[in-house]
């Protein structure tokens, strides 16, 4: 989504049957409304179409019987994704829902737009996204606004877990962890440096193979090697992606994803420091998408 294109969605009825997705690179969140109770809430493996084709998309979200079983009776589906941000992308997205969902409006964006909405109470706010990737925008009510690019898990993502565990392969290998955690980072992952290249630079997903070793750093999280090397990537992140807009000590800052939730103090330390004003964290946005299409697109047109 353009910084120019307006939050406009298509009218729906109170009881229609409405299908709402969120989906990072690790996993897709899906619920299915009617009359605003859920009927069903799912998971499935993220989606998003840098990596993965239509008939890929389909035939995991085919897997959830529970969802297949409505798919002639959901008049709209709002799918918020990783990946999705430009509409040829979108259109890989489309095509596999609309083979789903036959009779479905679809509705098709980014996962940032997600998060904006999620967090979203009424009055501009930043967003911030802090999970498998990392990214921000500023959403005024109407419009989503992004300063600088996501660039991904190669050159940016900074705080997300595929930064962290790019720093933790590269340190176990390097033998510059504390020796302590490098023994016991040994025992857990049974890891050689042949495992780990062929893991990043032979397979598919490796932004996704590199953040599965979020576990450790939360399991380890106290320690101090740990803790320093959370403190600087989420300082990198606040600098980089809500440092840049000129409003970002006015307006609230909210977060979604694994990685605020998990280390949200720190976050908030380090926010605090920066005079950034941090109001909500919700490590899934699913819940609050539901919220925010039942308060603002009800009538078909979102409104600040």
């Amino acid at each position: 989504m353009t910084s120019a294109e307006l939050l406009i969605f298509y009218p729906f009825n109170s009881y229609d049957m409405i299908l709402i997705a969120d989906s990072g690179s690790t996993k897709c969140d899906w619920i299915l409304l009617e009359n605003w109770k859920p009927v069903v809430e799912c998971s499935t493996m993220g989606f998003n179409p840098y990596f993965h084709d239509t008939d890929t998309i389909a035939g995991e979200i085919r897997k959830k019987e529970e969802l297949i079983a409505h798919k002639h009776a959901v008049h709209h589906v709002y799918f918020y994704g990783a990946g999705a941000s430009s509409p040829k992308l979108n259109q890989t997205v489309v095509n596999a829902l609309a083979s789903l969902f036959p009779k479905a409006k679809i509705h098709v964006s980014h996962d940032l737009d997600g998060a904006a909405l999620a967090t979203y109470e009424g009055t501009p706010h930043i967003a911030g996204i802090l999970g498998t990737g990392s990214n921000s925008c500023f959403f005024d009510g109407e419009a989503i606004h992004e300063q600088v690019p996501a660039l991904a898990y190669i050159l940016g993502d900074e705080s997300s877990g595929s930064y962290y565990g790019k720093r933790l392969l590269a340190d176990f290998l390097y033998q510059r962890m504390p020796e302590h955690l490098y023994e016991q980072f040994a025992e857990t992952y049974g890891l050689t440096k042949d495992i780990v290249m062929t893991n990043v630079y032979m397979r598919p997903h490796a932004n996704v193979y590199l953040a599965s070793f979020m576990r450790f750093c939360s399991s380890h999280r106290h320690e101090p090697y740990i803790e320093d090397m959370i403190r600087k990537g989420i300082r990198e992140f606040l600098e980089t992606h809500i440092a840049c807009y000129a409003n970002h000590k006015e307006v609230p800052v909210n977060f979604v994803g694994s990685i605020a939730h998990y280390f949200e103090k720190i976050l908030r330390e380090e926010a605090d420091q920066m005079g950034i004003r941090i109001m909500k964290i919700v490590k899934k946005p699913i819940h609050g998408l539901v919220e925010y299409h039942r308060k603002y697109t009800f009538s078909g047109v979102s409104q600040g």
